[in-house]
């Protein structure tokens, strides 16, 4: 009892010393402001956890001198595993684990992913998010902004009756968003599990809830899931052109993965490898998929309105490095700017959180951070992030030793 009232008491501190009450002024030389246009010599009010001004010539002195970096919004991961971990036997299962490591990872995570510079994160299908968000809303524990699907749909036995009330029973446990698995892992094969009338009782009731959906797409299922008018479709490896024109047409957001999460998953392959589906040959199509999905990225590109969004996959061994993403798109033809603004205005977009996150601009949550370097010259600037805000509060400022 004495030590919850004690957490109690230390989360009322944190609380009460984060309230902002006189404004927070930050010079900066360079500002990309997350919308695809750059700002040049700027000063940014900050009041009550939003930008309130931007000043385009300096008025007042400053709080923080940014001016020898580049200043962005928060980046938002918008598919993200953040509990996932490895335990202490170093692998992704470990079933001796206890609750408290569990916690102090899954803590572990938000921290390290909120100093790589990413303010916003979609994690998709762990019961344990719910926690971990409330925990970070609360400010008992630093962290990104947390939305989360709580638990996935995949059982391809279930009718479309049954899916639409795990749809209502989803928003009426708190789920930001519903994941919908309509295709085989890749390392499987990928190919199609629900029906099309299955992902149309998904994508129609989650709709009807005020829910957006996010589907785990290869083959097949990333039409069927378009033509479903779901929210957003991930992964898409093995998409058409006429895939991606469909997409296009229909609005539906595009989250493809190009390099970290495979490559994460090849790096820690002795502490995946003999749990569920990640045996050899499983890794052995992970690694064969990866041009592919370098192709298919380039293809993407190419299509005209195909909005492209930010997400990583992040699990085990991922989080904190989310960033490295960024370097696997521009590496493969996408434009500095636009894997910048995927990240930013985009993104929100895909969140329905346009008006409150991802830009630069009057009105908006302050999460801002800067990075030593410029990532439109040299893209991996974005591993170099020198300050983070989130909300007006201040986590990380080594601006001053950047040059």
């Amino acid at each position: 009892m004495k030590i919850k009232s004690l957490i109690a008491v230390c989360a009322l501190l944190f609380a009460v010393a984060g309230a902002q009450q006189s404004p927070v002024i930050i010079n900066a030389g360079t500002v990309l402001d997350g919308r695809g246009h750059v700002l040049h010599n700027v000063q940014i009010v900050v009041q009550d956890g939003k930008i309130q001004l931007i000043n385009h010539q300096a008025k007042s002195a400053p709080t923080y001198d940014l001016r020898r970096v580049t200043v962005l919004p928060g980046w938002i991961d918008v598919h993200d595993h953040i509990t996932w971990h490895f335990g202490p036997n170093g692998r992704a299962e470990d079933k001796d684990e206890t609750p408290a490591q569990a916690a102090l990872a899954e803590a572990g995570n938000a921290w390290t992913t909120l100093m790589a510079g990413f303010t916003t994160i979609q994690s998709v299908g762990s019961p344990e998010d719910k926690d971990l968000r409330a925990a970070i809303n609360s400010g008992a524990i630093p962290g990104p902004r947390v939305l989360t699907a709580l638990r996935p749909i995949s059982d391809p036995r279930l009718t479309p009756q049954q899916i639409r009330e795990i749809v209502r029973k989803l928003k009426a446990d708190g789920a930001d968003v519903v994941k919908i698995f309509a295709s085989r892992s890749i390392r499987e094969g990928g190919g199609q599990t629900l029906s099309d009338e299955q992902l149309q009782a998904a994508c129609s009731e989650a709709k009807a809830q005020g829910l957006r959906t996010l589907v785990h797409a290869y083959r097949t299922a990333i039409r069927a899931a378009t033509l479903a008018e779901c929210t957003q479709v991930e992964h898409g490896t093995y998409a058409t052109d006429d895939d991606l024109r469909a997409m296009s047409e229909h609005g539906t957001f595009f989250d493809p993965q190009v390099g970290l999460v495979i490559h994460n998953y090849l790096d820690n392959k002795a502490k995946f490898l003999g749990i569920g589906n990640y045996n050899e040959e499983g890794f052995a199509k992970m690694q064969e998929v990866l041009p592919l999905n370098q192709e298919m990225f380039k293809r993407a590109l190419a299509t005209k309105g195909l909005k492209i969004v930010f997400g990583t996959d992040a699990v085990a061994g991922a989080h904190g490095r989310n960033a490295e993403e960024f370097i696997y798109r521009v590496q493969t033809g996408q434009d500095s700017m636009d894997a910048m603004v995927a990240a930013n205005a985009r993104a929100a977009e895909s969140l329905g959180l346009q008006n409150e996150i991802g830009s630069i601009a009057p009105g908006m949550q302050a999460d801002i951070i800067a990075l030593d370097g410029d990532p439109l010259k040299d893209i991996t600037a974005v591993r170099r992030v020198v300050f983070v805000m989130k909300g007006g509060k201040v986590y990380k400022n080594n601006a001053v030793a950047a040059h």
